[in-house]
């Protein structure tokens, strides 16, 4: 599934050098990565026979939705991260801003993968991509709430249980149960 997902977001990721986004966005997604949310979906669709394809195009929806959160978080105003998976993060490779546009272009083209009519993709249904939509958008939000929760965790010396828990499940789970869900 890593390895499906892995070509399916090559073939949804610009490639042209005209387009100042595209090698930044490509930094950002195709720079390894287990995969994880995109193989909960693949592998829940395939317990309902849904179209390999279509599971894969999910899949990669959710994995362009995580990679914009990674490039956001490594951003200086964030973790201020250098590496990511053993790479230069994107603002280093980059510069900042160019990092935080191609992370904002990535959170776009996770619904638009969803939506639109693709080339050499399947179309969905578009009470498919509705319901996909009804359950993606909200998720997507949790997981931007989530990193908020953790920022401000961040400045304090002491975090209670429950606000750690709230953390992991808006930040984390949020998309893990939205892969799930979506398949």
């Amino acid at each position: 599934v890593a390895t499906a997902t892995e070509q399916t977001l090559s073939q949804l990721l610009p490639s042209n050098s005209d387009n100042p986004i595209a090698a930044p966005m490509r930094h950002a997604v195709l720079n390894g990565g287990k995969r994880l949310r995109a193989f909960l979906a693949v592998e829940s669709a395939a317990l309902y026979d849904v179209n390999r394809g279509q599971a894969l195009r999910t899949g990669a929806a959710i994995e362009c939705m995580h990679a914009y959160s990674l490039v956001h978080d490594d951003l200086p105003c964030m973790d201020d991260d250098d590496l990511r998976r053993g790479q230069p993060t994107a603002h280093i490779v980059f510069e900042e801003s160019t990092a935080l546009l191609a992370g904002d272009v990535l959170q776009t083209l996770a619904f638009e993968v969803l939506t639109a009519e693709l080339p050499t993709f399947a179309p969905f249904d578009t009470d498919i991509a509705s319901q996909l939509l009804a359950i993606f958008a909200p998720r997507a939000r949790r997981m931007v709430s989530g990193q908020m929760l953790d920022l401000n965790a961040e400045a304090s010396t002491n975090i209670a249980q429950d606000d750690l828990e709230a953390i992991h499940r808006d930040k984390t789970e949020a998309l893990i149960e939205a892969a799930m869900l979506m398949g």
